[in-house]
């Protein structure tokens, strides 16, 4: 009897050894793609999954091991297809959209005193921002933008606005010395600020902050208080800086400095503070963006198209200065389109320095993923595909005849792919859109609202 209990013993042992071990069940997997993870090591798995939980990536591995230790209530099959980080636009005035078109070829100030101030002056309003933020929204989701930076009037609406329709955003409170659409002075645009962070304070998408508009455009005690609001609520500050040659000139004639030397003798460079366009810096300005750990976001299209100059992207590469990149509003790019963005940016840069290794294709996609994490002071959280961050990230067709042959994935996401590429958007674990059908906002609707607000445009600009 004891032997044939022992027996029955050890092949229930090993019976139980063989079982496989049971899968955890997690809220989505996308599985089977070209996984580009733009981690540290900018590991690339030919056949990778993603497993999800919620909000978080819990694993990025090989499929099989995928499959071997997770079940998927919600799956996505990514064959053929590459799975990468959401791309992170690192500068946008979102409404602009509206704006789209309205005034082009134009230099810089002509473009915003006689076109764009005027029009914003008689048509910005909390529905013209509303509608604004949505078809911006519409057209991030649908070209693969999962988190942006914004600068713009009325930001509590484009917040709301953009938490309704899943995306993340950093948002700017424009503060500006003249009377805006929704503020007289200053001083009540630093209580909007303060308003707007205490109604997103530890929000999961949306991050407040206060957007002084530039060193031209405000006094030195506003640019202070804006530093010292911002380090209060402890929230980031977004400005434009050195875009054009003629912030130079003011900064030389009125404070014999340029405008990242005479912001730092204000004291304003600090913690999670974002610099817009940075095109006419000096070595020396470099270094103290360098020292003050200020992100710079890089934004080709927009200052080509403007004529504004060229940033020097390598030098402050090479100094340890973080730069991202971004579209700027869509009234001076004319499209919100990153991938657009990276090609451009490489493009640029090669032609610069006569160089065609500079700014290489896995160097324009970490601008565009990790290093604008991290120019936002976001990089702990998203930016990347690894376990523990956010489940930020797109999957990208590559079925087309412009993307066949493909060699290198990398490559053809810089230099070949297009926003309408993409096919599905997640960000913080949510679906906005899977096979190219926007699962958050209305699009007929959103279309319909932005040619109402269109027709505004074009009767306030006659």
């Amino acid at each position: 009897m004891f032997r044939t209990f022992l027996v029955l013993s050890l092949l229930a042992a090993s019976l139980a050894g063989s079982r496989p071990a049971q899968r955890r069940t997690v809220s989505l997997v996308v599985r089977n793609g070209i996984v580009i993870t733009v981690d540290a090591n900018r590991r690339v798995i030919p056949r990778g999954s993603v497993a999800v939980d919620g909000r978080d990536i819990v694993a990025v591995d090989t499929a099989d091991a995928i499959a071997a230790e997770f079940s998927g209530r919600d799956t996505i099959d990514a064959a053929g297809a590459v799975v990468m980080p959401g791309l992170i636009n690192t500068h946008t005035h979102a409404p602009m959209v509206l704006f789209r078109g309205l005034a082009d070829d134009l230099a810089l100030m002509d473009w915003l005193q006689k076109y764009i101030f005027p029009a914003e002056a008689k048509t910005v309003s909390p529905e013209f921002v509303r509608a604004g933020t949505r078809l911006a929204a519409l057209e991030m989701i649908e070209s693969g933008t999962t988190a942006y930076a914004d600068m713009y009037y009325f930001e509590d609406e484009i917040g709301r606005a953009t938490k309704a329709a899943g995306l993340r955003g950093v948002l700017g409170e424009t503060i500006i010395q003249f009377p805006v659409p929704d503020a007289k002075t200053p001083a009540e645009s630093l209580a909007r600020v303060e308003r707007f962070a205490g109604e997103f304070a530890g929000d999961e998408l949306i991050t407040a902050a206060v957007a002084p508009h530039s060193m031209y455009t405000l006094d030195g005690d506003t640019l202070k208080a804006c530093r010292a609001l911002a380090d209060r609520l402890h929230i980031p500050v977004i400005i434009h800086l050195a875009e054009t040659k003629d912030e130079i000139k003011t900064a030389d004639e009125k404070y014999h400095a340029t405008p990242t030397a005479y912001l730092d003798s204000l004291g304003f460079w600090g913690a999670r503070t974002l610099a817009a366009h940075a095109v006419h810096v000096t070595p020396g300005d470099i270094a103290i963006l360098a020292a003050r750990h200020v992100g710079v976001s890089h934004n080709p299209e927009s200052n080509m198209k403007l004529a504004s100059g060229i940033a020097p992207v390598e030098a402050m590469r090479k100094a340890g200065v973080t730069v991202g990149l971004g579209t700027d509003g869509a009234a001076s790019n004319n499209d919100l389109d990153m991938f657009e963005a990276m090609r451009q940016a490489a493009f640029l840069h090669k032609l610069v320095a006569g160089d065609p290794r500079a700014i290489p294709a896995p160097v324009a996609l970490e601008m565009a993923t990790i290093e604008g994490a991290r120019a936002m002071g976001m990089d702990r959280e998203i930016g990347s595909l690894e376990a523990g961050k956010r489940a930020d990230l797109l999957v990208v067709s590559m079925a087309s005849a412009r993307q066949t042959p493909m060699y290198d994935p990398v490559s053809h996401l810089v230099y070949v792919t297009r926003g309408d590429d993409v096919q599905t958007t997640i960000v913080n674990g949510k679906v906005l859109m899977r096979d190219r059908k926007v699962l958050t906002l209305d699009r007929r609707l959103v279309l319909a609202d932005a040619r109402l607000f269109a027709d505004k445009v074009r009767a306030a600009v006659k």
